[in-house]
């Protein structure tokens, strides 16, 4: 037995013990023995067990057994008591003539309580699991996970808020989001007088979980067939950030009680994800009898109660009630993680894909329309009332989920960037199984780093025999130079993702760019070998390549740009005699570069992983400081439907009447078995400074890898 629990004997009067299965009771025999004492025996009923220490050698329990100052009796029982007081154990004490000198007598009762929760993950909540009070990452782990509940179950309410703010289960599919912890008991139909059930929660969660207990299993049942008015009332509230400790019905009998524990938090900078919930069983201090030489000491621990319990915090120390210390007796523990916000990359299979409509997109939506159903996805349009103009959708949010044993549900990052998107979020995806998480940032001064077009994440990947099976959020920062002037992500963000721990974040330099997000010189696409996917990097040295090949293959006229309305041609030659614009490039290639060992290193790529795309970009000044932009459109910034890319149409020159950059990326792309559909963006994004990534977002398939097998 792990757990020995103190009881004292009196040879003046029997005494009633409460007794948990599974635990020991440790008796010091010869502290409650009579003066003069020498010998000791023991007698028990069936079901009482009972060992002494040191061992009494050839002699029984039932003879006589020499007392020393060191003899301790361990009592146990192996199964619960029908009735109160319903076995029994006696010490007899003795003088070295076997005289006797007194009798303690013990009236057992045995109950067998167990707090149990799905600590093996398969999803079924098992009987008094062995590690269900600790939590271990991996495939041989252990230990419960709950949800936020950041979803919106019920519609009735005229305010939209995520369950989590409620304090209250609004129907039967909030239940769903919940994980279930179920007490429960066997012994008789009531706990003998002075003993009580509570429960408590750990000091450093309290805002971060609430429980609720089901009124009865009749409750539950009922529950799951209908959804009336009175479902709020079958459940009620038992811990919250209010109460952190409550006394909890004992069940009776052979019974079982359901509680439903509710995420109100995902892990971040100063919470790490884990839950403790204790069940204790409470013994009261009896009172001091009237005239008994202890009357003073009893009334100055009525005093001192007094005042502890104007202090006490809920979940330390002996409760207190009427004056009284009530002690544990018994503590079951149980423990929770918090499931972390999982993101998707691109190699994950589309499930429906998100477009703003504007007054001036009506050709680049005809054609994202036509190669999003063509490939059997669904396409969701943003119209004007709700987007006010602003069709950035990549960059206002990103879509990840959360998973459990018991339920999944896709979560929606909104990002502090709060322009006329903002509302999408929050009031159209927001709903039944759609949870909803935001982060605002401590200050109003947000940067465009602050988008979501600066927020990507690989593939699974494996570097240095550690492996990231699903894979590595990536961000863009600025560097730490004078001469760029932008901040980093705002911290409250890059914390948030941080202590997701599953997808451990890499920061890439992205503020050489205007805009300064990643998903303007990167991405993911899909693969058959290798990794399983190929990184695409913008290239300036790939785009010079190119059309140093034009130029010596005798299409130096060609123009960039034929037929854009309002766009001045350029030739090949042109480009190639532009030295400012080749020193722009040189310098773009160099911090291309930069990310690129960064990327090889954190992702463990080799050289063959990676493809580069033919990409010039042109610098911008601002405020007498220099950024860069691209210089046709950037067709790294694309979407990634499966097999099929939706790639910006680049305008390039021609040759027998096929554009050279089109040409040149379905040499590269087409060879992996991926379908290139090049989508004319140029004035409707192009020209705005942004491309087809940064005007849709796509909402993907979970992996399949749970995150709690993660080795971590």
């Amino acid at each position: 037995m792990e757990y020995h629990r103190t009881c004292h004997l009196d040879t003046t009067k029997p005494k009633s013990v409460l007794h948990v299965v599974g635990t020991s009771l440790k008796v010091n025999l010869n502290r409650s023995a009579p003066p003069g004492s020498k010998l000791f025996s023991v007698k028990c009923t069936a079901n009482v067990k009972c060992s002494v220490s040191p061992p009494p050698g050839e002699t029984s329990h039932l003879s006589y057994v020499p007392l020393s100052e060191n003899s301790v009796l361990l009592i146990s029982m192996s199964h619960a008591s029908r009735e109160e007081n319903e076995e029994k154990l006696s010490v007899r004490y003795y003088d070295k003539k076997k005289k006797v000198l007194g009798n303690a007598i013990l009236h057992l009762t045995a109950v067998e309580i167990s707090l149990d929760v799905d600590a093996d993950r398969d999803g079924i909540v098992e009987k008094n699991n062995p590690n269900k009070g600790s939590w271990k990452w991996g495939p041989n782990g252990h230990g419960a996970i709950l949800l936020v509940n950041c979803d919106r179950d019920s519609e009735k309410d005229n305010i939209k808020t995520t369950d989590s703010e409620e304090v209250h289960i609004s129907n039967v599919s909030d239940l769903k989001d919940m994980s279930l912890m179920v007490l429960r008991t066997r012994g008789p139909a009531r706990l003998p007088k002075g003993y009580k059930l509570t429960m408590h929660i750990s000091q450093g969660a309290p805002k971060c979980v609430q429980v609720f207990r089901a009124g009865s299993p009749e409750v539950v049942k009922n529950s799951l067939q209908n959804n009336s008015s009175d479902f709020v009332k079958d459940y009620q509230l038992v811990l919250s950030s209010e109460v952190l400790s409550q006394e909890v019905p004992y069940p009776g009998g052979s019974a079982e009680m359901n509680f439903y524990v509710d995420g109100l938090r995902f892990p971040d900078e100063d919470f790490d994800g884990l839950i403790s919930i204790n069940l204790n069983l409470m013994e009261q201090i009896r009172e001091q009898q009237p005239g008994s030489t202890q009357r003073e000491r009893g009334g100055g621990l009525t005093r001192w109660a007094s005042c502890f319990v104007m202090k006490q915090k809920p979940d330390r120390g002996p409760d207190i009630k009427n004056g009284i210390p009530e002690t544990p007796i018994f503590t079951d523990k149980v423990v929770f993680r918090v499931a972390p916000w999982i993101m998707t990359p691109n190699t994950l299979q589309p499930l429906e894909v998100f477009v703003c409509s504007t007054s001036d997109n009506r050709q680049f939506l005809k054609e994202m329309k036509h190669l999003v159903t063509k490939n059997g996805y669904k396409l969701r349009t943003i119209n004007e009332d709700m987007n006010r103009g602003d069709r950035w959708i990549q960059d206002e949010l990103e879509f990840g989920y959360i998973d459990s044993p018991h339920h999944s549900f896709p979560v929606v990052l909104d990002s502090p960037r709060d322009r006329e998107l903002k509302d999408f979020p929050y009031k159209e995806l927001l709903g039944p199984d759609f949870g909803y998480v935001t982060r605002v940032a401590r200050r109003r001064d947000v940067s465009t780093l602050d988008s979501f077009g600066n927020l990507e994440v690989s593939p699974p990947v494996t570097v240095k025999g550690k492996s990231y099976p699903l894979g590595r959020i990536l961000i863009g920062v600025a560097f730490p130079l004078e001469t760029y002037k932008r901040q980093n992500m705002t911290k409250v963000v890059r914390d948030f993702l941080w202590a997701q721990k599953v997808q451990k974040p890499v920061a890439l330099f992205s503020d050489w760019l205007y805009v300064g997000h990643i998903d303007e010189f990167m991405t993911f696409v899909p693969a058959p070998d290798r990794k399983g996917f190929r990184l695409l990097l913008a290239s300036p040295d790939a785009g010079y390549k190119i059309f140093r090949r034009l130029q010596e293959d005798g299409h130096g006229r060609a123009k960039m740009f034929d037929g854009v309305k309002d766009k001045e041609p350029v030739t090949v030659d042109q480009i190639l005699t532009d030295k400012n614009l080749r020193a722009q490039n040189t310098d773009v290639q160099s911090w291309i570069d930069w990310n690129r060992d960064v990327l090889k290193k954190e992702l463990g790529l080799d050289d063959d992983d990676i493809i580069d795309l033919p990409i010039l970009f042109k610098r911008l000044e601002e405020d007498n400081k220099y950024s860069a932009v691209a210089y046709y459109p950037d067709m790294v910034n694309m979407i990634v439907l499966g097999k099929n890319l939706g790639i910006p149409k680049p305008f390039g020159p021609k040759v027998n009447g096929r554009c050279a950059l089109e040409a040149e990326m379905c040499y590269l792309l087409e060879g992996l078995g991926l379908n290139c559909t090049f989508i004319d963006d140029f004035a409707s994004y192009h020209e705005q400074l942004g491309e087809v990534h940064c005007g849709s977002n796509v909402r993907r398939k979970p992996f399949d890898f749970k995150w709690w097998n993660i080795e971590l």
